[in-house]
């Protein structure tokens, strides 16, 4: 399950674990303008883990989901 929410700044994006036992905690995933920021709560620590990506990362991570195994580099249209 997921739910999407629009604020000023951001689009957030929290994705829920319904899977079986354990469950992990709930991924949250803000968008702005210039970057994507994860975050998850880890309860070993008791402290929210965050990950900032580009959007030059985020495009490369939707791309590798549908790839083999290998290194790869997208070229930009004008090549």
């Amino acid at each position: 399950m997921f739910t999407i929410e629009h604020t000023f700044d951001c689009s957030v994006i929290t994705l829920v674990d319904e899977g079986q036992a354990p469950l992990n905690e709930d991924v949250i995933l803000n968008a702005f303008e210039d970057c994507i920021t994860v975050t998850q709560f880890d309860p070993r620590t008791e402290q929210a883990m965050k990950i900032t990506l580009s959007l030059e990362q985020v495009r490369d991570l939707g791309a590798a989901l549908d790839l083999p195994e290998g290194v790869y580099r997208i070229r930009p249209d004008n090549d």
